[in-house]
């Protein structure tokens, strides 16, 4: 048995057909990015979510709400979800890719990451597990932006998943090396749970993207239209 998630990918733009379907606090949100790269990533990702979700439940688009409560202390900071539907989405953006993973039945995550000459070095130590330090520092330097990307797409989707985020220590997560199949090996703490699986995605050169589901079972994952 597999679990069909499907993903859709898309440039960001902003144009008025597709601010005119955010409610008030989403515009109000849109309002307040400075830069004109930030809102139409953002416009971008609930046009997307609005349009793609509407096709699934047969809703029209500008009557879906969604709610940002977080799943586990209640504040609104959570990711987006659609109330009263057994559909689970993620959205996630970085440079010119957005992107959207939608589920029924399950929990879903998705991360994108363009790949920059950030400090790498200094971030391991705020994201990797110690074993996970240890295969990073193996690594060719050509070879350490990529893996290290890698890592970081498949934590966010993995926490954006569980609805955990940046409230649990990417450190106590251990997953498998870049390269292998992407795969949970340890996990401590309190945000750690039983069944999680996980997917590259194909973003393009340049970015690292990657899915998680909760879910016991193996992904059958769609991506739509490939960058």
């Amino acid at each position: 048995m597999e679990t069909p998630i499907q993903v859709h990918w898309s440039a960001p733009a902003d144009e008025p057909h597709m601010r005119d379907l955010l409610p008030a606090a989403e515009r109000a949100r849109y309002d307040r990015f400075a830069r004109p790269e930030d809102k139409a990533r953002f416009v971008t990702g609930r046009f997307l979510a609005r349009t793609v979700l509407a096709a699934r439940t047969g809703l029209a688009p500008e009557s879906l709400a969604f709610t940002t409560e977080c799943p586990h202390c209640g504040a609104d900071h959570g990711k987006p979800r659609l109330p009263g539907h057994d559909v689970d989405f993620s959205l996630s953006h970085s440079g010119d890719r957005v992107v959207l993973a939608v589920a029924e039945g399950v929990q879903v995550g998705v991360d994108v990451e363009r790949e920059s000459d950030r400090d790498i070095d200094r971030l391991a130590e705020m994201v990797l597990a110690a074993p996970e330090r240890e295969t990073f520092a193996a690594l060719p330097p050509e070879r350490r932006r990529r893996a290290f990307h890698t890592y970081w797409s498949r934590k966010e989707a993995v926490l954006k998943a569980t609805g955990h985020g940046l409230a649990a220590p990417m450190t106590a997560l251990h997953l498998s090396a870049p390269g292998a199949d992407p795969e949970v090996l340890a996990w401590d703490g309190d945000a750690a749970v039983p069944s999680v699986r996980l997917a590259d995605l194909t973003p393009g050169p340049g970015y690292a993207a990657s899915l998680a589901a909760l879910t016991p079972h193996p992904l059958k994952v769609t991506e739509h239209p490939r960058p």
